[in-house]
């Protein structure tokens, strides 16, 4: 598969580059797809839920009434579950939501993301650019002539455009990261996949293992 290659101002620079379809064209499997989504969601948890069991209450162990004779049930602390004000029967406790899932598993997930953004033509690829300094101004610019302005947009950039990273943070529709920083959430949540035309070697190499 083939793709122009497009500048910083929305250009073709008449330049093409072939994508392995090793990784950018291959059949996508679902179920890989939602494990590995699955298992980055439940690692954004923080799994910090708390709430008092009966033993925890504070409050008297006295026995509030006789056993026998109210004609209403038998009741003993006041801190029981069936008590307003009592601890709460089988409540959360903190717990750790994530789960282990292989490198084959994982890597083929990704690619599936990448396949399916491929095939949908949601695959833009741009020639290396980094900034002076960090300027949000300078990133929306890139995102205007991109017609990326109102959309969700994932780039995948050098390690060395740190200033761009830097210049994103503020903006909650894009996201910038390395090319191993890809996940497949974030290229799935994507409208657009904006990838740097040096880092599709790295995104090769590593996927295609």
């Amino acid at each position: 598969m083939k793709v122009a290659v497009l500048d910083i101002t929305g250009k073709d620079t008449g330049r093409k580059v072939e994508l392995s379809n090793e990784v950018f064209g291959i059949e996508p499997n679902d179920h890989a797809i939602y494990l590995d989504v699955k298992q980055y969601l439940a690692n954004q948890r923080q799994g910090t839920h708390k709430s008092k069991e009966r033993g925890e209450i504070a409050g008297s162990t006295r026995k509030i009434k006789k056993q026998k004779g109210t004609g209403t049930a038998r009741a003993g602390s006041i801190k029981s579950p069936v008590f307003r004000g009592g601890g709460r029967i089988f409540g959360p406790r903190p717990r750790n939501y994530s789960f282990k899932l292989n490198k084959n598993l994982k890597r083929l997930a990704r690619k599936s993301a990448l396949s399916i953004q491929a095939k949908d033509s949601n695959l833009v690829v741009v020639e290396d650019f980094n900034f002076e300094t960090p300027k949000t101004k300078e990133f929306v610019n890139v995102l205007k002539a991109l017609e990326l302005d109102t959309k969700k947009s994932l780039f995948v950039l050098g390690t060395e455009s740190k200033n761009v990273y830097l210049s994103s943070r503020n903006l909650k529709n894009s996201k910038v990261v390395s090319a191993t920083g890809i996940n497949t959430y974030n290229v799935l949540n994507a409208g657009k996949v904006v990838i740097a035309e040096s880092t599709l070697e790295g995104i090769e190499s590593n996927l295609s293992k």
